[in-house]
């Protein structure tokens, strides 16, 4: 198929900088003499949605680890919002990822809290007032369209559900960069998309930049071929032959980085791995 990069949606974003939100130069880590990323280097820029490919143990979410500053390279440097995070004290940190929304794999809920909790849980640990608390836990389960699921435990979601209370949590703060490790790892294709489709609605309605790691093809071209329709409140397709500019591509292949571009340019890369991974 053909595509004409053409930037057919504009988010709104409220983030203002034209700094990178992150930037990674030479970063390399390792463990037990095992090298798992070599030498990395890339940026996410304001209101830019990156999406990392590759194979299952190749790293990816040791490097969304290095993000949060929840892992240290061994060399490199890594920039968040601006600051070297590199060799910061967690006390340092702190103010930083208060600022980053993570949805980890599998949604990683609390199983004795309820969902308000659950979304609320770092509202609670700032000790905010219960009626903000509440408010803004109402917000964010409006938003990815659970707010009846408000007192329910999550051992009474389904697996969708439970991803879709993960990204209310993840955006609780209004944070100006989201981090999704696998969102739709082990769902069915149905509820796949489904996940997919409110990663696209955050990215198009909020506007936030962010770095989602998958190994699924499918929900990456999703993304990059259909936008959020508000008026229709669902992921529409784009025309035939858009795609949305502001979302591009880096893979990962034996722990180094091997593609960083635009989706054009990754579905006529030559390169052997590549090729093999599209096919």
């Amino acid at each position: 198929m053909a595509y004409s990069v053409q930037f057919a949606h504009e988010p709104a974003s409220a983030h203002g900088s034209s700094e990178p939100v992150v930037v990674f130069e030479h970063v390399s880590i390792g463990f037990n003499d095992l090298k798992v990323l070599k030498d990395v280097s890339f940026q996410v820029g304001p209101g830019e949605t990156r999406i990392l490919l590759g194979p299952a143990g190749v790293g990816k979410s040791v490097l969304l680890k290095l993000v949060n500053g929840l892992l240290r390279p061994d060399s490199g440097r890594i920039l968040l919002f601006g600051e070297d995070i590199t060799h910061m004290t967690e006390r340092e940190l702190f103010p930083l990822r208060t600022r980053t929304g993570m949805v980890f794999q599998e949604g990683a809920l609390f199983d004795s809290l309820a969902v308000r909790d659950n979304v609320g849980y770092q509202l609670m640990e700032r000790h905010k007032p219960v009626d903000e608390v509440d408010r803004r836990v109402r917000d964010s389960l409006r938003f990815v369209e659970l707010e009846h699921t408000y007192d329910l435990l999550p051992a009474s979601l389904s697996g969708g559900m439970r991803r879709r209370v993960a990204i209310a949590r993840a955006i609780i703060d209004q944070p100006d960069l989201i981090l999704y490790d696998s969102p739709t790892g082990g769902l069915d294709p149905i509820t796949s998309t489904t996940i997919i489709e409110l990663v696209v609605k955050e990215r198009d309605v909020l506007g936030t930049p962010s770095l989602l790691v998958t190994h699924r093809l499918q929900d990456a071209f999703t993304m990059v071929t259909h936008r959020f329709d508000q008026t229709q409140n669902k992921m529409v397709p784009l025309p035939h032959g858009q795609i949305n500019a502001k979302t591009s591509f880096l893979v990962l292949h034996d722990g180094k980085l091997i593609f960083d571009g635009t989706t054009a340019e990754l579905i006529t890369s030559q390169d052997p791995f590549i090729k093999e991974f599209l096919a």
